[in-house]
């Protein structure tokens, strides 16, 4: 039975070709590392690892030096290091409704931190008029998910991050499921700092993603990790210049290799024309949910407002025994559950029974949504 891959929101499979080929010339053929010597293949490591920053700068149309352009283990990683070394006792931050674990664990085992939930209708989308009411004069951080992972509904980033300017406080985007997937320009949405992971949308390899931040806001944040950075060695204290500052210890230079390759791909492919592609696949999708019964699409129909990421509920059965038999007799594979979102589910009222959820890749075909619909008609 052949397989067809559709749990891209998780990670994205397969990568695109030369991007598994760039990590193993890397193990094989280079293998030093950055910052430390300056040999042959130290300064090759050191030039493609400046590349890397250098693309992403340009895809975020990044204002700040590739300096700013922070490289972490993941998005993960990227929102720990903002919200844990910005925010201190006293201090208040406002999410989403739909947010990811990513942002809510790290915020709720701050002391003293209290935190505000922007609310979100029953699509998802965030009331934007709600929030100069939650603001107050502790307020150091706005930070949300740009799509949701559960249900692919995009917040109007643009109209927080303008609130957000106009009363002086930093703006954060959770961008796991839009980086790669839609235009995002950095000054347009107003932020202060922006999250990605180099796996999914950006069609990198696993351990690798960035914090993109304004330098006014990199000068007030506490770096979580401290160590060798193979800089100011006459010193036991931490450069305060970037990225070292927030860059301790030995890169992933394998995945940042790869990611490199990847990021090429996706500024030759364009992210508008992977963005069409991706939404073709969603109104067929869609298109093809309206006449199959007992089950509910979460989130909304609306293609301008979305990412590929397609959460059902089955009506009928138990979502997990549904996504084992998607799996076992169909060969579809997605993922069910909570999706590391409960705020979310709770949003959109699928707490705590979770969906079933199918997300589109750039490899994604017109066969596999196909396939994906003639198993839901049959388990529904």
């Amino acid at each position: 039975m052949n397989t067809v891959y559709l749990d891209n929101a998780a990670t994205s499979f397969p990568k695109p070709q030369g991007v598994s080929d760039r990590m193993k010339y890397y193990l094989d053929c280079v293998g030093a590392n950055v910052n430390r010597s300056v040999y042959t293949a130290a300064q090759e490591a050191g030039l493609v690892t400046l590349t890397l920053r250098q693309r992403l700068a340009r895809l975020f149309r990044f204002p700040e030096p590739p300096t700013h352009v922070i490289l972490t283990p993941g998005a993960t990683f990227a929102l720990n290091t903002l919200i844990s070394g910005l925010l201190r006792p006293g201090d208040h931050c406002i999410v989403s409704g739909m947010e990811h674990n990513a942002v809510m664990r790290p915020l709720l085992r701050l002391p003293g931190v209290s935190v505000s939930r922007l609310p979100c209708d029953s699509e998802g989308f965030a009331d934007a008029a709600a929030l100069p009411g939650l603001l107050r004069s502790s307020t150091k951080l706005v930070v949300m998910a740009h799509g949701s992972n559960v249900c692919g509904t995009v917040q109007d980033a643009e109209a927080i991050g303008r609130i957000c300017a106009e009363h002086g406080v930093p703006f954060a985007l959770d961008a796991a499921q839009t980086a790669g997937h839609l235009p995002i320009g950095f000054s347009a949405l107003h932020l202060s700092a922006l999250a990605v992971p180099g796996h999914k949308g950006l069609l990198g390899p696993g351990g690798t993603g960035a914090l993109l931040l304004r330098d006014d806001l990199a000068q007030r944040l506490t770096p979580l990790t401290a160590g060798g950075t193979g800089s100011a060695s006459d010193s036991e204290y931490l450069p305060d210049y970037l990225p070292d500052k927030f860059e301790s210890g030995t890169a992933n230079l394998p995945g940042y290799y790869g990611w490199e390759a990847a990021l090429r791909f996706v500024e030759e492919t364009g992210v508008p024309a992977l963005r069409e592609h991706e939404m073709a696949l969603c109104s067929r999708f869609l298109q093809g949910l309206e006449d199959i019964p007992h089950v509910r699409l979460c989130g909304t129909r609306d293609l301008s407002r979305r990412v590929g990421v397609i959460s059902v509920d089955f009506l009928r059965r138990d979502n997990a025994e549904a996504a084992y038999a998607l799996e076992t007799e169909y060969g579809i594979l997605t993922r069910c559950g909570l999706h590391c979102a409960p705020s979310a589910h709770r949003t959109l009222g699928t707490f705590p029974q979770g969906t079933v959820r199918f997300s589109l890749g750039f490899a994604s075909t017109e066969a596999d949504v196909d396939a994906a619909l003639r198993a839901l008609r049959a388990l529904a």
